[in-house]
C-alpha cells in the first residue's frame, strides 16, 4: 500500500510538536517539562463512569469562571490549553489562505496547530533582549502577505519567562480590531497579579486568554485547560470541539482543584516555587560557565551557558533531564530548567558544580 497517496499532502510534511515526553530521556530527575514536583490527593466517584460526560461540565465551568473573575458564558474547557490553540486555528483560519502570527522563540504548539490545520504562519522579530512591543506586532500583521486572523502572545513567555505589558496589549487590541489576539497565560499564577490581564476580556471582543491547570495547579496529568473570551468566540469554538472533551474523572479532579481551599494551596505552591526559582538563580550565578540567566515569571529558568549542549548532555548522563533550546532562534547554548523540589534542585546544582567547562 502506498500510504503517501492516502495521507493528505500537508500532513505528510508535518513535524509533530516535540513535547518533553515525546523527546524522552532516561533519568530520575525530570526538570524538562515545567511540571510541579508533586501533586495533591483527590477523590474519584466511579459510579458515573458508565455515562458519557457533559461536553462542558457545568460545575467545572462555573468554578473556573469564578476563579478567573468572568461570566461562565465566557469560558470553554478543553484538553489542556493545547486543544484551545488548535480549536482557534480551526475555527478562524481558512485553510491555505489565512493564518497566524507568532514571535519566535515562543511556544511551539502555535505553529504546529497552524500546520496541522493547513493554516499559514507569519513571524515577527523580537528586540535583541527578546522583548516584544505593539508596534512590531501591528506592522507585521499589516505587512503580511496573507490575512492574519490570529496573533499568539505567551505571557509569561515560554521559554523566555518574560511578560507582555498591559499597555502594549491594549495598543494591539485597539489597532487590530478584526484580528483575534490570543494571550497565553499558562504560567500566570507564578507572576505578579498585575500581569494577569484576563479581566480585559470584558472590554475587548477580540481578546482570547488561555489558561491551564497543568502548571501551578500541579495537574499536568489530567489535561485540563480553558479559554476565556467574548461569548460569540466561545460559541464558535464549541462548534468545532469534539463531543466529549472533558472526561468525567478529569472534571471531578478539576472541580476539587478549583475549590477555595485548593486555590489557596495552589497560590501558596506557586509562591514557594518562585522562592526556589530565585534560590536556584543565586546558585547558578556562582558558576563560571553561566553566561546569562533570563528574567522569569514562570516555574522555570532559561539559562545561557558557555557550552549549552555539554551541560545538557552531562546532566542527562547523571539522570537529570533538562530541556535544550539550542536550535531555537536566538537561543544557542540555552537550556531551560524547570523548578523542581528542593532535593531535585540541590542534586542539579551539585552535579553542575562538578562540571569542568
Amino acid at each position: 500500500m502506498n500510504f503517501e497517496k492516502l495521507i493528505v499532502k500537508h500532513v505528510q510534511e508535518l513535524v509533530p510538536y516535540q513535547s518533553a515526553r515525546r523527546i524522552g530521556g532516561h533519568g530520575h530527575n525530570f526538570l524538562n517539562a515545567n511540571e510541579s514536583p508533586k501533586s495533591e490527593g483527590y477523590f474519584l466517584n466511579s459510579t458515573t463512569l458508565n455515562r458519557y460526560p457533559d461536553c462542558q461540565p457545568e460545575e467545572l465551568i462555573e468554578r473556573f469562571a469564578d476563579y478567573a473573575g468572568v461570566h461562565k458564558s465566557q469560558v470553554i474547557a478543553t484538553r489542556g490549553s493545547d486543544e484551545v490553540i488548535g480549536l482557534i486555528v480551526r475555527a478562524f483560519c481558512e485553510q491555505g489562505k489565512e493564518g497566524i502570527l507568532i514571535a519566535p522563540p515562543t511556544y511551539g504548539m502555535y505553529e504546529v496547530a497552524a500546520n496541522t490545520n493547513n493554516a499559514l504562519v507569519a513571524t515577527v522579530d523580537r528586540h535583541e533582549d527578546f522583548t516584544l512591543d505593539a508596534n512590531q506586532i501591528i506592522d507585521a500583521v499589516k505587512s503580511s502577505k496573507f490575512p492574519v486572523k490570529v496573533v499568539f502572545i505567551d505571557s509569561p513567555a515560554n521559554p523566555l519567562g518574560i511578560v507582555f505589558k498591559k499597555e502594549e496589549l491594549e495598543k494591539v487590541l485597539n489597532a487590530l480590531e478584526d484580528t483575534l489576539i490570543v494571550l497565553d497565560e499558562a504560567y500566570i499564577e507564578f507572576a505578579q497579579k498585575e500581569h494577569d490581564l484576563t479581566y480585559l476580556v470584558k472590554d475587548y471582543e477580540n481578546l482570547v486568554v488561555t489558561r491551564t491547570l497543568s502548571k501551578a495547579f500541579a495537574l499536568a496529568g489530567i489535561r485540563c485547560g480553558f479559554a476565556i473570551a467574548n461569548e460569540n468566540i466561545i460559541k464558535a469554538l464549541l462548534k468545532v470541539i469534539d463531543p466529549y472533551p472533558i472526561c468525567d474523572p478529569v472534571a471531578q479532579i478539576a472541580i476539587q482543584a478549583l475549590s477555595d481551599h485548593a486555590v489557596g494551596m495552589t497560590l501558596e505552591r506557586a509562591k514557594c516555587c518562585n522562592e526556589r526559582r530565585e534560590k536556584l538563580r543565586a546558585d547558578l550565578n556562582e558558576l563560571p560557565f553561566v553566561e546569562k540567566i533570563f528574567e522569569s515569571h514562570g516555574n522555570f529558568l532559561l539559562v545561557k551557558f558557555k557550552d549549552g549542549p555539554k551541560v545538557f548532555n552531562r546532566m542527562a548522563q547523571k539522570g537529570v533531564i533538562l530541556r535544550s533550546f539550542e536550535t531555537k532562534k536566538g537561543l544557542k547554548n540555552c537550556v531551560r530548567i524547570s523548578i523542581g523540589s528542593d532535593v531535585e534542585l540541590e542534586e542539579l546544582v551539585r552535579y553542575l558544580k562538578e562540571l569542568d567547562i
